[in-house]
């Protein structure tokens, strides 16, 4: 095995993740899934960190880590949203901004070129905040801890950065196809 592999190896353990959490969500075990919620959180920052520090990309990686983070954000938002936790509008404002970027990036891969990019800033930002929103909400079911305003003020925190990424993801990507000559 190739050293470089490590990065993804991590981000399918983390989509393997995904399926414990929202079980034991469903079942109202908060304290174990927010551990394995924290151990999928901080797994994203260690595999972006060894593939960047050590220059261990690959093209699968490349598509693998977004995608590991959409599902553990989307899977969460949804069953916390079934379970009353977050409300609905709060959920399908988030999973429809991800709906968006991947399907422009399906668009652009098939329509023009093989996707090839980096997450902005905001975007970084956007996805920290979400994690964090679902880590505090999780927090707050399995210990009262924090209070409902510190995840009210996370919960705006989320939607002002999904609202500014989501414009700044369809200006970057309108900018993109037009030096293309393609017209949608």
């Amino acid at each position: 095995m190739y050293l470089n592999w490590i990065p993804n190896i991590i981000s399918i353990i983390r989509i393997i993740l995904i399926a414990p959490v929202l079980v034991l969500i469903y079942d109202s075990k908060f304290e174990w899934a927010l551990f394995l919620f924290l151990v999928a959180g901080l797994s994203d920052a260690l595999d972006g960190y060894l593939a960047k520090h050590f220059g261990w990309r690959t093209r699968i990686g490349a598509l693998l880590d977004p995608v590991a983070d959409k599902l553990l954000v989307a899977g969460t938002f949804v069953i916390l949203t079934w379970l009353n936790f977050i409300p609905f509008w709060l959920s399908a404002i988030v999973i429809s901004r991800d709906l968006i970027i991947a399907s422009g990036v399906l668009f652009y891969s098939f329509v023009i070129e093989p996707f090839e990019g980096e997450p902005t800033v905001i975007s970084k930002i956007n996805t920290v905040l979400e994690l964090l929103f679902v880590l505090m909400v999780l927090s707050s079911a399995a210990f009262s801890w924090p209070s409902q305003p510190i995840i009210t003020f996370l919960g705006a925190a989320v939607i002002v950065t999904v609202v500014i990424s989501g414009i700044d993801y369809i200006i970057s990507w309108t900018r993109r196809v037009k030096t293309h000559n393609i017209h949608v």
